[in-house]
């Protein structure tokens, strides 16, 4: 991705070159992307153009969509849609940033608690405030939320 291309510039542009090298699932994946991202767009009261992060939001919600269609499809016996869905999540992974490795996110908990002073379960809002300031979306927020309990406790 070039520094000067928006994300969604970015993904425009892959739709495209997907749909000149006839690549379906890319091309199926990308567009669904991008009218979510539409979507969020013209929801509310006024339209309005998402940033960067704005995007990734949109992403994240569409591969954990994604993720959440492979368990069901999983449970259904149906694994050539779960390996479909599989893919688009793959896809979609890659216009986002990477994630933390535990190691990663335990030392950006150790340093939150450190400056923070958070001892008590009562502290877990604020906790979890603090925290997924730092972290940025990069983690999930199950695995944060479970990281702090497990400290707070």
């Amino acid at each position: 991705m070039s520094d000067t291309a928006t994300l969604v510039e970015q993904i425009r542009a892959d739709l495209t070159a997907a749909t000149k090298s006839k690549d379906a699932v890319r091309q199926r994946t990308l567009r669904s992307a991008i009218a979510a991202i539409q979507e969020a767009e013209v929801s509310g009261k006024e339209a309005t153009r998402l940033d960067d992060a704005g995007v990734q939001a949109v992403l994240k919600a569409q591969v954990k969509r994604r993720n959440d269609a492979i368990e069901a499809f999983e449970a259904g016996g149906r694994s050539d849609r779960a390996d479909e869905e599989r893919v688009e999540a793959e896809i979609l992974q890659g216009y986002l940033p990477a994630e933390l490795t535990d190691e990663e996110l335990d030392a950006i908990v150790t340093a939150v608690f450190a400056e923070g002073g958070f001892s008590t379960m009562k502290d877990m809002g604020a906790a979890m405030k603090a925290v997924n300031a730092e972290v940025g979306g990069r983690a999930d927020g199950k695995r944060v939320s479970t990281l702090v309990k497990t400290r707070l406790s």
